[in-house]
Order: structure tokens, then sequence, then C-alpha cells
């Protein structure tokens, strides 16, 4: 009988302890298609091999508009997730408010001030602190097309818009939609700052976005990324509707659209319908933008509340950052390593391209507004609708929108009090 108890004890001590050992992360993102559900279950993976559970909270939406909404919904009622997908200066705007747990200690000790990208470092740098893990650079200016239809009219892909407009009359000629598009107000928005890059370069595209250059908007170069913007739609489908990115990667793949732009999530999405990049697609830089990376970076925040969850959240930050989860996350998910200690010739050529390029530095690199790594939510949103009212609306004059969109800089930066007087104008 005394054996018996014995062993009854033991036998629930040892049921009991993993559920005692067994640490917890609630994680809030906006991962949901089908190769961005991959890459979350990859990390959900690696993570319980470190004794930590993923406790996914993955919020719907493009652009992560829904999760934003849902993560302040969650902070104001005192139910703040453990880690966040959190880009650009929200970053610095939650930390702010002292609610991220400082990674410093992590950062230490996987020397990630050497390792990481000088702007990946500084993206998660918080006066002087460490607030966010980072997990991977995404390019948005990418140019998919379809291979089969380029191969079979003889086509090559385009490097500069005549060369574009030439290819795309080829394609509208034998019978396909040249390219690809949605009336989502990001995808328009995205669309337009890749022409804007396009025509204005690195340099003035932050002086424009990231300094808040008003008087910059009526330059001639942005009079003609916007009149491209509406040109594009000759090649677009006739009825275009608000349709999910992962819809249009779905047509290039079927062939109904020939080229689509979007960032390189597309490819990872492309890789998740068996699509092999340079074989059954290709991906190259939008037309007038190979020596320029307009970027955004997938960081994770970790929310501080009572600190009692800090190893998990430790364990987690430490893991993303890691060379070998940095691999596999990335080649799943379509962007590239925020290392520089990376062996190019393990990436994909579209990934290898992208990798490449942001390496050369700040001189090539822009920071994409709609996927907030440029300014404010405030600023981004009225942007993005404007943009999208114009392209949708051919009666409002090119002349006009550069002047809305110079009016919307100047008040909410004054607002903020945060403008350069020489760049408003004053």
């Amino acid at each position: 009988m005394r054996y018996s108890v014995y062993a009854l004890l033991l036998g629930a001590l040892c049921l009991g302890a993993p559920a005692w050992a067994q640490e917890t992360v609630d994680v809030l993102h906006w991962w949901t298609s089908a190769s961005e559900r991959h890459a979350a279950d990859y990390l959900a993976d690696r993570l319980q091999d470190e004794g930590v559970t993923w406790q996914d909270a993955a919020i719907p939406g493009g652009a992560g508009v829904g999760a934003m909404k849902v993560l302040k919904s969650r902070v104001l009622s005192g139910k703040a997730p453990d880690a966040a997908q959190l880009i650009g200066p929200a970053i610095s705007e939650w930390a702010d408010l002292g609610l991220l747990l400082e990674l410093d200690n992590v950062a230490r000790r996987s020397n990630w001030n050497d390792k990481l990208f000088p702007t990946v470092a500084s993206v998660i740098r918080m006066r002087g602190h460490v607030v966010a893990a980072p997990l991977g650079i995404h390019r948005i200016n990418t140019l998919f097309y379809n291979q089969a239809l380029f191969t079979k009219l003889g086509l090559a892909a385009p490097r500069t818009w005549p060369e574009f407009e030439h290819v795309a009359d080829a394609l509208s000629r034998a019978g396909y939609t040249p390219l690809a598009q949605s009336t989502e107000s990001w995808q328009i928005a995205t669309l337009f700052e890749t022409l804007l890059l396009s025509e204005t370069g690195p340099a003035m595209y932050r002086d424009l976005l990231v300094r808040r250059n008003a008087n910059g908007w009526y330059d001639v170069r942005v009079t003609r990324a916007l009149e491209r913007l509406r040109r594009l739609k000759h090649w677009m489908p006739q009825n275009l509707s608000e349709r999910p990115w992962q819809d249009e990667a779905a047509d290039l793949a079927r062939g109904k659209a020939a080229m689509w732009i979007m960032g390189d999530w597309g490819k990872g999405e492309l890789q998740a319908m068996g699509l092999t990049p340079g074989d059954q697609f290709g991906c190259t830089a939008v037309p007038g933008t190979a020596d320029a990376h307009l970027y955004s970076i997938d960081t994770l925040v970790m929310f501080t509340g009572d600190y009692a969850n800090q190893s998990a959240q430790e364990k987690l930050a430490q893991l993303v950052a890691s060379p070998a989860i940095q691999a596999g996350y990335n080649r799943i998910k379509g962007s590239v390593p925020v290392r520089r200690d990376v062996d190019p010739s393990t990436l994909d050529p579209c990934a290898r391209q992208s990798w490449t390029t942001f390496g050369r530095g700040q001189a090539v690199q822009a920071p994409s507004l709609v996927h907030r790594m440029a300014t404010d939510e405030a600023l981004k949103d009225a942007i993005v609708s404007l943009i999208r009212r114009y392209f949708l609306d051919d009666r409002i004059p090119t002349s006009e929108l550069q002047r809305r969109i110079a009016a919307v800089i100047r008040a909410l930066s004054l607002e903020g009090n945060s403008y350069d007087s020489q760049d408003t104008g004053r």
C-alpha cells in the first residue's frame, strides 16, 4: 500500500511537471495568408523546442490595419499581448509610453549590434535601449512576372518604363491582362510609393515622407509618378475591385495576369502555391528602382505587464534573430534576413538581389510609407486615403492632389510640432 501511494504521487508529479515548466507567449500579429501562416507556424514550432508555447492571436487585414486596432483595444483594457508585430515609428510611440520590455541583455548576448544591418539596429533602438526583436526585411519595389507567359511571348523583364509599356502592349495583344491590381487602399498606395521612388530616388523620397517636405510634393517628379499611377490602369483588369492580395498572387500563378507589383511577401505566397522563383515566376525591381530598396522591417515587441513572463519573452526575442531561424523564417515569408553575416549563395535569386541591395546602406534605402516605416499612422492614413481617391476618380486634377497632400503634411507637422521650417516653406 505504501509503495502504491508513492507511485501515485510520483506519477502525479511527473505528469504535472511539464505543465508547470511550460511557458506561454501570447503573440498578436497579422500573418494570415497561407505563406504568412506557414512562417508563423515555423516560429511557433521552433519556440516550442525551447519549452515555450506560442499562443496565436492572428488578426486578418491587409497592412495590419485590423491588428493595430485590436492591439490598442487590448492595451487599453489591460490585456496587452506578451508580444506583438509592430513596425517602424510605432515602436517608438509605444516605447515612449513605457510599455515595451527592454531587450538589452538579449541583444548583448547575441551581439546584435555587430550582426544586424545598421538600419535594422537603429529601428529597434529607442533612447539607447533595444525595444524590439527583428525578423526580416521586405522589399516593396518588387515586380513579379509569370515566367511561362514571358517565355512563350519571348519577353524579358522590363527595367525601364518604356520597356514596361512595350511588354504590357505585347501581353495585351496576346489576350493577357498585363498587370494585376486591387482597389484596396493600401494596395493602390503601395503601387504609388514604388512609382514615387522610381521618379525621385531614395534621397528625395525620404525628404518627402520622412522629413515631411511639403513643398517637395509640387515637384514635377511627383507629378510624373501620379500620372503614371493613372496610366497603369490601361493595363490592369477592366473591372477593378477590392480583392485581397492573395487573389492577385493566384492570378499571376495561373497566368490570368502576367505581372504584379507587390512587396516580396508575394514571393512567399507564390512559393506556398508550389511555384519556384526563377522557374515558374520571376521577380525583379520595379522599373527605375534597381538601385533602390523600398523596405519594411518586420519586428516583434514585448509588452512589460508585470514582468512575470519576461523569461519566455526574452527566449522568443533571442530565437527570432538567431542565424538558423532567420534563414528558415525568411525563406518561407519571402523576406530576407536582418543579419549581415549571411552567405548570399544560400539565398534564391530574388532574395539575393534584395539582401545585397539593402546591404549597400542608407544611400539606396527608402522606408515604406504604406508599410509603416516612413512616418506615423496619422500621416500615412491621410496620404493613403488621398491616393486612393485620386486613383479611382479621374476628375481630380493631379495638381489638386499635390496641393492636398502638401496641406495635410503642413497641418499634421504643425499639430505634432515636428516640422522643419524650411521644408514647409515657413
